[in-house]
C-alpha cells in the first residue's frame, strides 16, 4: 500500500511566486544589464560603519540574547524621537514596533487588521509584496488608479460612497514602486478624512521616503490621522541585510502584532537591530550617508529618463523621476512589453513588464525600470539595446 501525501493548506492553491523573483534569475546573466530588480546599490552601503558599529555591539555579550518582541529598547527609543519629527507630535515608545524589514510588519498587520474575505483596496498597478500578503490573507482586493499625484483619492470615495466598506487601504505614499509618483498633500489630508469618516485602516508603506532628489517628501498621511500606520526600514539607506524595519502604529495595533510576532520568530536580532541604533542615532554622519545617496540616485534617474526620451521620443512617456528607486514608462505605440521581454533579454537588458504589477491582467504596455545599480554609462547602453530590441520587433 503506497503512502498518502498529506495535504498543504488551501490558502496556498491561489498564490503563485513574485515574477520579479523569477525575473531576477534571468537577469542575473552576466552578459545582462539587468533594470529588472529592485535593489539598492551595495557600493553605497556603508560596510565600515556597519563594521564598526557591530565591534562595538559585539562588545557586550547581552547582544547575543534575546531581545524583546516589540525591538530592542534603545532602536525604538531612536525611532520615536525620529518618528516624533517626521510626524509633528509626540510619538510614545509604545507606539513604535520593530520588525524583520517592513514586509514582515505588512504580513503580521494582514492577520491583525484582516479576516478572510475582508476588503482591501490597493493601487494599480501594486506593490508586488503587499498582494502577496494579501492574497495570502484570503482579502478581496480592489484596485484604485494612480495619476502623477498619486492614489486616485476621488475614485477611493467613489467606492466608499458605492457601499465598499474597506477594512484597509494600502498605499506607497512616497516615490511608489513601481510607478514612482508621490501623492500630493491635498490628496494625503483627503484620504486621512475617509479613514476618519469611514472607519478604515490606511496603511502608509513608506521605504523610499528619504530617497528625495529635488524637494523633501510631503508630510505623512499619519499626520492627519490616527487610523494611519506608517511603515519603513533602513534597508534602502544602510543596508537590506540588517533587515531591520519597523511601524508606527495605536498601541493596541502594536500589542496585536506583538501577540503574533511571538509566534512567527519570538523576537529580531538584538545584533542587528544595535547596529541601526548606532547609526541612525549618529545622525551628522547619517545626513552625510544619505546626502550621498541622493545624489548618486538622482543623477542616475536622471540619465535614464533623458535616454528613453531621445531614443523613443513620443513613443514612449516615463516619469520623472523624482526620488526613489524606479521609472515606470508607458509605451503609447502599443508595445506589448510582455512579448518584448525575450527580445530584450537576448540583446542583454531586462526590464519588469508592467503586467507583473497588475491585480487582473493590465499594463501590459508598461514596464518598471531600476536605475539605482548601474552606473551612467551603462544605463545608457541599457536603454540602446532596449531601442534595438524593439527595433527588432518591428516588421
Amino acid at each position: 500500500m503506497s503512502a498518502l501525501t498529506p495535504p498543504l493548506a488551501r490558502r496556498l492553491g491561489g498564490l503563485t511566486s513574485s515574477a520579479i523573483r523569477d525575473l531576477l534569475k534571468v537577469a542575473a546573466r552576466d552578459d545582462v544589464i539587468s533594470l529588472a530588480g529592485g535593489l539598492p546599490d551595495e557600493q553605497l552601503m556603508p560596510r565600515d560603519r556597519i563594521a564598526q558599529a557591530a565591534e562595538a555591539a559585539l562588545a557586550d555579550r547581552a547582544r547575543l540574547q534575546y531581545t524583546e518582541s516589540a525591538g530592542w529598547g534603545p532602536l525604538r527609543d531612536v525611532l520615536a524621537a525620529q518618528e516624533t519629527v517626521r510626524l509633528g507630535r509626540p510619538v510614545p515608545l509604545e507606539e513604535v514596533f520593530v520588525t524583520h524589514g517592513s514586509q514582515q510588519a505588512l504580513s503580521l498587520l494582514a492577520e491583525v487588521l484582516l479576516d478572510p474575505g475582508a476588503l482591501v483596496v490597493v493601487e494599480d498597478p501594486a506593490y508586488v509584496g503587499a498582494l502577496q500578503v494579501f492574497r495570502a490573507a484570503g482579502s478581496r482586493i480592489v484596485t484604485v488608479p494612480l495619476d502623477a499625484e498619486g492614489m486616485r483619492v476621488d475614485a477611493l470615495a467613489e467606492l466608499l460612497a458605492r457601499g465598499e466598506r474597506p477594512a484597509l487601504v494600502h498605499t506607497v505614499s512616497n516615490f511608489h514602486n513601481p510607478r514612482g509618483v508621490t501623492m500630493s498633500p491635498r490628496r494625503r489630508r483627503e484620504l486621512a478624512g475617509l479613514a476618519d469618516r469611514y472607519g478604515f485602516w490606511v496603511i502608509e508603506d513608506d521605504p523610499y521616503g528619504e530617497l528625495w532628489f529635488e524637494r523633501p517628501s510631503p508630510e505623512p498621511i499619519a499626520t492627519y490621522s490616527a487610523n494611519v500606520i506608517r511603515l519603513s526600514s533602513v534597508s534602502k539607506i544602510l543596508a537590506p541585510t540588517l533587515r531591520v524595519g519597523w511601524m508606527t502604529a495605536p498601541d493596541a495595533v502594536c500589542r496585536g502584532v506583538e501577540l503574533l510576532k511571538q509566534g512567527a520568530d519570538l523576537c529580531g536580532s538584538a545584533l542587528t537591530q544595535q547596529i541601526a541604533a548606532d547609526l541612525l542615532a549618529d545622525t551628522d554622519w547619517l545626513g552625510t550617508q544619505v546626502e550621498q545617496i541622493r545624489r548618486v540616485y538622482g543623477a542616475r534617474a536622471s540619465v535614464l529618463v533623458d535616454e528613453l526620451r531621445a531614443s523613443f521620443g513620443d513613443r514612449l512617456v516615463s516619469t520623472d523621476a523624482a526620488g526613489g528607486m524606479f521609472v515606470w514608462a508607458d509605451f503609447t505605440d502599443g508595445t506589448d512589453t510582455v512579448d518584448l521581454l525575450p527580445h530584450a533579454i537576448d540583446l542583454g537588458v531586462a526590464y519588469v513588464p508592467g503586467e507583473a504589477f497588475a491585480v487582473a491582467g493590465a499594463h501590459r504596455n508598461s514596464m518598471r525600470l531600476c536605475f539605482t545599480t548601474s552606473e551612467e554609462a551603462t544605463l545608457r547602453e541599457a536603454v540602446a539595446r532596449l531601442a534595438r530590441a524593439l527595433q527588432s520587433t518591428q516588421p
